[in-house]
């Protein structure tokens, strides 16, 4: 009897703690891949230089991250990008910091919303050693909610 309620207990642990997980996470015996979706509400463009969309202006962020549900609040990205190319596409950097640890990504930001692959450059805690690819994809035609799926290898 007791073993039985202890088994019982611990599986319901492992319920818990797997209902309350920050991020979906998947093996495929070569890395894993963590789906989470920005909901972008303080994006702000600073136009420098001369006046309207010109090379060099600067889209800053910070932003709340949520579980790939949509619904419970996991973590927030910070970062920047700057304008390449008028008009087609924006070089970014930013650090998406979820429970245990933070992840880097730098590539590209196109303005028709079709996907972009960035880097993974790098993570803390329990993402120290990083790599990989990060998809990003516009979860709505006005670029308010976005898929980000890193693909970490290794």
């Amino acid at each position: 009897m007791f073993r039985r309620v202890w088994i019982g207990l611990i599986a319901l642990a492992l319920m818990s703690f797997l209902a309350g997980s920050a991020v979906i996470a998947a093996s495929n015996g070569r890395g894993h891949t963590i789906r989470v979706v920005e909901r972008a509400t303080s994006d702000a463009v600073v136009d420098l230089g001369a006046s309207g969309d010109t090379v060099g202006d600067l889209l800053a962020f910070g932003n709340d991250v949520f579980d790939a549900a949509n619904v419970n609040k996991v973590g927030r990205d910070e970062g920047s990008c700057a304008r390449t190319n008028p008009g087609l596409a924006w070089e970014c950097s930013w650090t998406t910091i979820l429970s245990g640890g933070s992840l880097t990504v730098q590539g590209p930001f196109y303005d028709d919303l079709r996907d972009s692959q960035l880097a993974i450059t790098g993570g803390t805690g329990k993402y120290r050693n990083a790599r990989g690819e990060m998809t990003l994809h516009a979860r709505n035609a006005g670029g308010t909610e976005f898929d980000f799926t890193f693909h970490l290898v290794g």
